[in-house]
């Protein structure tokens, strides 16, 4: 073993950490030519272009107070989220839907006990039109072509519409 340099056992990068590395790869490449710096006038030259950062929030002009005593304090305004736009579910009166049907449309699709389905049925029934509930634009949609699916599959002309409350 006289005449050779000992190989380290542990890459000297990271003599703290331990990884174990060997170092053969480093003898190998350490009389090649390193690798040339990219440069927009190379053939083949891509410019990566990063994503704009978030816009960070301003704050509000400072507010002095104190007569200009030097005091500023910056104050806050709390943004509130708006609630959603609400929308009535109307159904309409016609003369061929079972008044028993419309019953249990209003106990399965909108929750009613059967004493307060029947009384929003009468009320379609002599005024032409009820509120069935009221929902966000989304539910009130999807609730409108529940009862508009469910009536066509047993053959009943029912109409439900959606207006804004």
């Amino acid at each position: 073993l006289r005449g050779r340099d000992p190989e380290p056992a542990v890459d000297q990068a990271y003599p703290a950490a331990g990884h174990g590395r060997r170092r053969r790869a480093a003898a190998c490449t350490a009389n090649a030519a390193p690798d040339p710096v990219p440069h927009p006038s190379m053939p083949g030259f891509i410019e990566w272009a990063m994503p704009d950062e978030r816009p960070k929030p301003t704050l509000p002009a400072p507010v002095r107070t104190g007569g200009g005593q030097g005091a500023v304090v910056a104050e806050r305004k709390t943004q509130r989220v708006k609630p959603p736009r609400m929308y009535q579910v109307v159904m309409l009166n016609d003369d061929y839907t079972p008044m028993e049907f419309v019953v249990m449309v209003l106990q399965q699709f909108f929750q009613r006990d059967l004493e307060t389905a029947t009384l929003i049925m009468l009320k379609i029934h002599h005024e032409g039109r009820a509120v069935c509930g009221v929902y966000p634009k989304d539910v009130a949609a999807t609730k409108v072509e529940m009862v508009v699916a469910a009536a066509r599959r047993v053959g009943h002309p029912l109409q439900c519409l959606m207006e804004a409350a």
